[in-house]
């Protein structure tokens, strides 16, 4: 547990800090960004600013300003503000914390708030030795959490806060995080020179993240100290060799990982590969299960290609079976074939349709017997059955005879699309539209 403020040393130790953490805003005119979340005229601007805060959960992507926001609340607040993390902090600290603020609250009437970083990390049990505490107003609860609250903070401790989300941060906004990095004295004082190409390569490879986009630059301005100068450059060179690879936001759990492969599944669906290799292209990047996307590609042929294509289907399958044997980063070819193909495919979901119109039947409609004359001869008693007409003695391997059960007779649950194989098949002499019964 750790009281914000309280350790003389603090100050000392910052000069040795990260610039990430130098960097950190002190106030709200500080604070880049998140205008929606904390600009004027918002509730919690005004919370803030009137030291009236009530419960809430920061909820966003990292580097968007979550944990910088608390601190800002800490500067702001005549409470007493104590911070936990989940990743080190079990039930003993949280009712610890409890049971202090309820000191604290008893002889002085002031408040404390407490700060939860990473409050999804947090059991249930642990979420739940907080609830009395809020509801009572014993405390009032910040927690910080990349992943959905809705799905991962008990939904009690959700009801008694405020959701506030925030969103990846603009190439504007880290560029005036950037810049003011550089001249800041908490920074680099002017220390270096930043080269526009190495100035906006920063803020593209950041992704969003402002602590992506210090560190790098930190790193950067080291290798160009190293060079000297007066003041020495950093170079695009220098940046490259920081960070050499974008950074996106990608959680193999959370929100992106769904929006992700929805963009996937969509753009496949839309017929436009150019956007399905890109969204391909994310999730390789993120580290995503291949063999997870290839069983999504494995549905998709099923469910959006069908009958229009049958061959869909085993290139889904050879796909599939290519992610498990080959796995990274090779597989991606075979992904990003099967992928392709799904794209360029016709589209047919009447097999979707087929099967789920079938199933509310069954679940819905009355208990039906199958035919006598469709029913397995092996038992005693089968000869006083309906004749059954075997289709390959007759024309075209087709006989005019009811299928379905009594009930259902016309009952058309298939309806075939006018695209693809499945509609040369559908319109093929003979074949087209048989008798249904």
């Amino acid at each position: 547990m750790d009281d914000l403020f309280a350790d003389p040393e603090k100050e000392a130790r910052s000069t040795a800090a990260p610039l990430a953490v130098r960097m950190r805003p002190r106030t709200l005119d500080e604070f880049v960004g998140q205008r929606r979340a904390v600009g004027p005229g918002t509730f919690l601007r005004a919370a803030i600013e009137s030291d009236s805060l009530t419960s809430i959960v920061l909820y966003g992507p990292a580097g968007s300003g979550k944990t910088s926001l608390a601190r800002v609340i800490a500067g702001a607040t005549d409470a007493r503000f104590v911070e936990l993390t989940a990743v080190s902090s079990g039930v003993a600290d949280v009712r610890a914390a409890i049971s202090a603020a309820r000191d604290l609250l008893a002889l002085s009437a002031r408040r404390t708030i407490l700060f939860i970083d990473e409050i999804h990390r947090f059991s249930r049990s642990q979420q739940d030795a907080l609830l009395h505490a809020v509801e009572d107003g014993i405390v009032v609860l910040i927690g910080a959490t990349t992943e959905n609250p809705f799905f991962e903070v008990n939904a009690p401790l959700v009801s008694r806060s405020r959701i506030v989300e925030l969103v990846p941060l603009t190439d504007d906004d880290l560029l005036e995080i950037v810049r003011a990095a550089v001249a800041d004295a908490r920074g680099l004082g002017g220390a270096v020179a930043l080269d526009p190409d190495a100035e906006a390569r920063i803020v593209l490879t950041a992704g969003g993240d402002a602590r992506v986009a210090l560190t790098t630059l930190e790193i950067a301005a080291r290798a160009a100290q190293g060079r000297g100068g007066k003041p020495p450059t950093v170079t695009l060179a220098d940046v490259a060799e920081a960070t050499p690879t974008r950074q996106l936001g990608y959680d193999k759990e959370g929100d992106v990982h769904y929006d992700v492969i929805s963009a996937f599944i969509k753009s496949m669906r839309g017929s436009d590969p150019d956007a399905a290799v890109y969204w391909l292209a994310r999730m390789v990047h993120g580290g995503e299960d291949p063999r997870f996307i290839a069983r999504r590609i494995l549905i998709f042929a099923s469910e959006d290609v069908g009958n229009a294509d049958p061959q869909a289907l085993l290139v889904a399958h050879a796909a599939f079976k290519a992610a498990e044997s080959v796995g990274w980063p090779e597989c991606r070819i075979n992904l990003a074939q099967a992928a392709i193909y799904m794209a360029l495919a016709s589209k047919s979901n009447a097999s979707c349709i087929a099967i789920d119109s079938a199933l509310a039947e069954v679940r819905q409609g009355p208990a039906r017997t199958v035919p006598s004359h469709l029913r397995d001869r092996h038992r005693p008693g089968s000869e006083a059955y309906g004749p059954y007409l075997y289709p390959h003695d007759h024309p075209d391997a087709r006989v005019d005879q009811p299928y379905l059960p009594d009930g259902l007779s016309g009952r058309r649950f298939y309806s075939p699309s006018p695209r693809g194989w499945e509609a040369e098949r559908s319109s093929a002499p003979g074949s087209g539209d048989a008798p249904r019964r």
